[in-house]
């Protein structure tokens, strides 16, 4: 409604009068118009499924004939499994999307959940979101989404810090002993040390993947102007690789303060000065290569879970309408973040093993390969998965006060 109302006030004077509405109708049948043609491809008049995979796969999304034809049914008005221009009209005269790009939108990856993890794939804009700068409103909503939603869950993203540095066979740390050691050490507050970094390195490492994201894209993208799944997804993981690259340092500062005793660090800057001076600039970036290597199998599984429920829902339940609705939104990008998750977390635990290990008194100093043979050969390969239980315990939480917060804030900025 906001945008219909928008795009029709042409004199800008808060009311959308007869004439208006009229010319707002005539304007966006055009656009309708080509975004029918464009999925035309044999020009008779009538769109069929084998046209929408073809389209779909042009703007890098796969899906089957029979997913298609779900798409169609719920267009088509007078059961043809095929869609003519009147009925094609008739459904989006009202939906303020332009072309075939905006029509598909609601099925895209979005990125807006944050479960405190620094591996997701970048969010994409339309031209359109670029130009009117909504894009920045949308990112700025989403820092702070994520924002609130790492401090709301933040006491079991440090317990979790501590279960893969201190948990081992000898130390059988579990959550309620996590919980009580933290407490007993530094009282309630401490319970949220580590997360400042954790809060601040959000807007520097969403600005470098957005940018990133963008380059890399006009770097790979085809003769013919499209961009396809492959390069969607090398270009996330370079864009992924070079905002971790640039804010890795405050990952090793948010290990080093979440590990650290009472008194140990005044504050990140205490923190940095003090590695600097004990350990030098190398210590900044130890653990990087793991963390590296966990972007590709967290983005790969992400995104190809995603793209697995997302066919699933389409097949068995798309009866009435193609849309599927914010729960099942929710769902798909919790589950398939939770896989990538699972995926990476080996690389993730010695990633933090190697980032914390100076700090732990008798640790050895072992890198990537040592370190993986150490806990395989000490702990087994559940030595691997220490400290997974409060991540898996976050990501409910974290999803619904980030998607909460999201909103909230899209609602504030004028782009609900």
């Amino acid at each position: 409604q906001q945008k219909i109302f928008k795009a029709g006030d042409t004199n800008q004077d808060g009311q959308l009068d007869f004439e208006e509405f009229m010319q707002y109708l005539k304007d966006h049948e055009k656009k309708m118009k080509l975004a029918f043609k464009s999925l035309d491809k044999n020009n008779d008049g009538k769109i069929e499924a084998s046209e929408v995979v073809q389209s779909l796969k042009i703007l890098g999304i796969s899906i089957s004939e029979k997913q298609a034809e779900k798409i169609l049914q719920s267009i088509d008005a007078d059961g043809t499994m095929t869609v003519d221009w009147n009925e094609w009209r008739d459904h989006f005269m009202f939906n303020p999307a332009t072309d075939i790009e905006e029509i598909i939108r609601y099925w895209k990856h979005s990125t807006v959940l944050d479960i405190g993890d620094s591996l997701t794939v970048p969010d994409e804009f339309t031209e359109e979101e670029k130009k009117t700068g909504q894009w920045w409103k949308q990112l700025l909503a989403g820092g702070v989404a994520g924002a609130v939603s790492r401090t709301g869950t933040a006491p079991l993203d440090r317990l979790k810090v501590m279960m893969q540095v201190h948990g081992s066979k000898s130390n059988k740390m579990n959550i309620a002993s996590g919980f009580k050691q933290m407490l007993k050490e530094g009282g309630v507050r401490s319970l949220w040390r580590g997360n400042g970094v954790n809060v601040v390195k959000i807007a520097p490492e969403t600005a470098i993947k957005f940018w990133a994201y963008e380059q890399y894209k006009k770097i790979l993208t085809k003769d013919d102007g499209k961009l396809g799944t492959v390069e969607r997804f090398v270009s996330g993981s370079l864009a992924g690789a070079t905002a971790q690259t640039s804010i890795y340092p405050m990952e090793v500062l948010k290990t080093r303060l979440a590990v650290g005793k009472t008194g140990q660090y005044s504050g990140m800057f205490d923190c940095a000065k003090k590695i600097l001076k004990r350990e030098g600039v190398k210590a900044f970036y130890k653990g990087y290569i793991p963390n590296i290597l966990g972007i590709i199998p967290y983005a790969g599984i992400d995104l190809a879970v995603y793209e697995v429920l997302k066919s699933t829902w389409l097949e068995h339940y798309a009866s009435s309408s193609a849309n599927p609705g914010v729960f099942v939104l929710l769902g798909c990008g919790t589950v398939s973040s939770t896989c990538g998750q699972l995926a990476s977390y080996p690389l993730a635990l010695i990633r933090t093993r190697m980032q914390a290990q100076a700090s732990v008194e008798g640790a050895p100093q072992l890198n990537m390969v040592g370190l993986f043979q150490r806990i395989i050969a000490v702990e087994g390969i559940r030595g691997l998965y220490r400290g997974i239980a409060p991540n898996f315990m976050k990501v409910l939480p974290a999803v619904s006060i980030s998607y909460v917060v999201y909103e909230k804030m899209k609602q504030n900025l004028g782009i609900a």
